[in-house]
């Protein structure tokens, strides 16, 4: 399923358009602040943000700009009431995708929405490439030089993550937060045993490594 991230601090359009888009096929979080969606976004991939642009603290220019630092293909949509064209300007030149006035036609934001699904190609597929190695989440599967490695569903999403977003690091706990259930009785240190794992797994991969940040938790490296 399809996962956006909505930030907007109206709590009622935030929650009539996640409703909105869970009601057609999409998996919807809402977030009122831009430092709540950096939260979200650390402990969760999205295919794609909607932002509005007056927001207390960091606005929609300053998260959209950060957001490109971190993932620079992830479509983002700016829904605000401003509609002047320096502000179309400074967004897309922050790097947005898309740009809509309020009051929205939610109908149309889902035209939008998917418009924008199959540029990125997120509709139908979701693949990282690194050099020899890939991955493929819809059939879950992993090589390196045409190699089938051998992953269980714990140690794929693990890997999918770190190379989703590389050279970020991600604390023990924000793996943990993601990738265990919440009545687990798993410590943090259970994140170092799959690392492990992974590393003699991936032993044969030239093109990237799993990093250990001492005191904090992992990144993946492009070589």
């Amino acid at each position: 399923m399809i996962k956006i991230l909505v930030v907007e601090d109206d709590n009622d359009l935030n929650r009539t358009m996640c409703s909105f888009l869970s009601q057609n096929g999409y998996e919807a979080q809402g977030c009122l602040l831009a430092n709540d969606a950096y939260n979200a976004m650390y402990n969760k991939m999205f295919d794609l943000i909607i932002s509005d642009i007056m927001m207390p603290q960091i606005d929609g220019f300053e998260f959209a700009s950060t957001v490109r630092k971190i993932n620079p293909t992830v479509p983002i949509i700016f829904v605000t009431a401003r509609d002047d064209f320096s502000a179309k300007q400074k967004g897309f030149e922050a790097g947005i995708d898309d740009f809509m006035v309020k009051p929205i036609d939610l109908q149309e934001l889902l035209l939008r929405i998917s418009a924008l699904m199959r540029r990125a190609n997120i509709a139908q597929s979701k693949k990282i490439t690194v050099g020899s190695f890939s991955m493929d989440a819809d059939d879950r599967s992993a090589s390196n030089s045409g190699v089938e490695i051998n992953l269980t569903a714990r140690e794929f999403n693990l890997l999918y993550k770190l190379l989703s977003y590389p050279k970020k690091t991600f604390t023990r706990v924000q793996l943990m937060d993601e990738f265990w259930d919440a009545d687990s009785n798993a410590t943090p240190r259970a994140v170092d045993v799959y690392i492990t794992k992974l590393r003699d797994k991936l032993s044969a991969c030239k093109d990237f490594e799993i990093v250990t940040v001492h005191g904090l938790g992992y990144k993946a490296v492009l070589k």
